[in-house]
């Protein structure tokens, strides 16, 4: 007889959780699928502090096969649910298709940026909600302060020290307290013109920083970030982005080469593609975290709308916390509905909250005792070491690191502006060149089935240039003609991989290139440019695949 099968759609904290605590109850007794894009759990919340360079990338990411051994790890994104049939359909990252069929179904699949109808914003602003956006921020960042060194133009230095974020939410608020941190350590090493700092904005439409958390906690945060040079400016959001800047709602137009987009998060599309009773977004479902009618599908994280019992008529809001303590339950509720225990309700008071706001603040009300300074520094982060299920060892030495040694602050190249389009349902994912049209986008279908139809026509990207793993048939782009050289150059790829080709010292003649009549140095050959319908890489850009208008040297054919 068969083992019973529950296919979990998304890794998040949510799906994560339940994943881990599912495999604990089953013992083995049910086969346990995971379905996510990548092959890690991303913590979100220290993510600022990778963009700011406290913390290495892979600190914040946990190995989903090396902390869930019992549960089976299939990569790629699901296309189609089809709830009659039971099954998963979904697209590989080398573009192969599979099916999986469920006798239980959980949707964790998370969120994605939230977009707002303010002309510019798509074009020209970048999220902060997956490993990616973060990495281009950091090398965005270090570029724009050494560049600002550089130049003698007092206008353009000030541009590029300049930066806008927008939300002053958890993330907003944790993303200009660091920042500034970030880019002052910068200056010391890399003097601007004189009387010039970098200059951090902090706006959102709301009253006051934080305007979710409590008062007190709200005071703080503001307090820190004023001293610290942060313009924070309430009340006041973007009107129009430019390539120039940003047009306030006040009026006033700011020179910057920098816009972060923090003003929240919007269920993942795939949720409302489902056809199912919907609220704002969220798949709608009871207290055990089960869609009415749909016995065999449950949904937790922000990808559902669930009950709150303690405030009666309103639902969960979308935060890790409540994700984290659903996804356990979830998989309690999953295994009762295999005879293993009886189904239980999500009911969950909030302990307090902590908002990192680099160095040794904070601010923190753990059971309700509102703490800042050195105290909630400490709260915070011992708060992180905890939830976090792995890498709590490597988190707590780039800790102390940090607090003995000087940032490194370098570019490392490997995410381009247009990798991290701000409209995309795959912020988890860096769009890479080479595609053959936009990111699959997920659409309602109708019925009981959701797709998502190749192509884009949702508008969830523009064509061309989707990431090599949604891409049917794709092949990572270091492998397709025309794709990104393995390092970086321009157009260029090593010779012994081109289609017949050998070093060149090693072909008739025994000449390097630039020796060869004619001939000339791979890094100055015309390149590949963008994808199609993508900003070409400017000099606020990081170095990418720029076609080349260079005129040919002499003796060139």
């Amino acid at each position: 007889m068969s083992r019973p099968r529950t296919v979990i759609v998304g890794a998040g904290f949510a799906g994560y959780r339940t994943a881990r605590t599912l495999s604990r109850l089953a013992r083995g007794r049910a086969e346990i699928v995971l379905l996510n894009p990548t092959d890690y759990f991303l913590y979100l919340p220290l993510l600022p502090q990778v963009a700011a360079g406290v913390l290495e990338p892979r600190r914040v990411t946990i190995s989903l096969s090396g902390t869930l051994p019992q549960v089976r790890l299939v990569l790629g994104e699901a296309d189609r649910i089809d709830l009659d049939g039971r099954q998963v359909h979904y697209t590989g990252p080398e573009g192969d298709e599979g099916t999986l069929s469920y006798d239980r179904l959980v949707l964790a699949a998370g969120s994605v940026n939230k977009l707002l109808p303010i002309p510019g914003v798509a074009e020209h602003a970048h999220g902060f909600r997956g490993l990616p956006e973060a990495l281009y921020l950091r090398d965005h960042v270090t570029r724009q302060v050494e560049l600002a060194a550089a130049t003698d133009d007092p206008g353009r230095c000030a541009a590029r020290c300049t930066f806008v974020v927008v939300g002053a939410g958890y993330t907003g608020t944790e993303v200009a307290a660091h920042g500034q941190l970030f880019t002052d350590a910068q200056v010391s090493r890399h003097p601007l013109r004189s009387g010039m700092r970098p200059r951090w904005m902090l706006l959102d439409i709301a009253d006051r920083v934080l305007p979710e958390l409590d008062e007190r906690l709200s005071r703080t945060a503001d307090t820190v970030l004023r001293e610290r040079g942060v313009d924070v400016r309430m009340g006041t959001s973007v009107k129009e982005a430019t390539r120039d800047g940003v047009l306030l709602t006040d009026g006033e137009f700011v020179r910057t080469n920098t816009l972060v987009w923090c003003v929240g998060v919007r269920p993942d599309p795939l949720a409302e593609s489902l056809g199912l009773p919907m609220e704002r977004g969220r798949l709608l479902v009871d207290p055990h975290l089960q869609v009415p009618g749909r016995p065999e599908v449950f949904a937790c994280g922000d990808a559902a709308a669930v009950p709150d019992l303690e405030k009666p008529g309103q639902y969960t809001p979308m935060t890790a916390q409540h994700a984290w303590r659903q996804g356990k339950l979830c998989a309690h509720n999953v295994a009762a509905s295999f005879g293993d225990g009886e189904r239980r309700a999500y009911r969950h008071k909030d302990m307090g909250f902590v908002v990192d706001l680099g160095g040794v603040k904070a601010a923190a009300n753990p059971l309700g005792v509102n703490l800042s300074g050195v105290a909630a520094g400490a709260v915070t982060r011992g708060y992180h070491l905890a939830a976090m299920p792995g890498n709590r060892v490597r988190v707590a030495a780039d800790w102390l690191l940090d607090a003995v040694l000087p940032r490194q602050a370098v570019q490392l190249g490997l995410v381009r502006s247009w990798s991290v389009p701000l409209d995309t349902a795959s912020p988890e994912l860096a769009r890479v060149p080479g595609g053959s049209g936009g990111e699959p986008a997920r659409q309602q279908s109708g019925g009981a089935s959701a797709t998502k139809r190749p192509g884009g026509g949702s508008g969830e990207q523009p064509s061309g240039g989707e990431p090599a793993k949604n891409q049917p048939g794709g092949e990572p782009a270091k492998n397709q003609p025309g794709g990104e050289p393995a390092k970086n150059q321009p157009g260029g790829e090593p010779a012994r991989s081109r289609p017949g080709g050998e070093p060149a010292k090693s072909r008739p003649g025994g000449e390097s290139a630039k020796e060869r009549p004619g001939g000339e140095p791979a890094r100055s050959r015309p390149a590949v440019s963008p994808p199609p319908g993508q900003p070409p890489p400017g000099p606020d850009v990081a170095p990418g695949p720029v076609k080349r208008v260079d005129h040919p040297a002499e003796g060139d054919s």
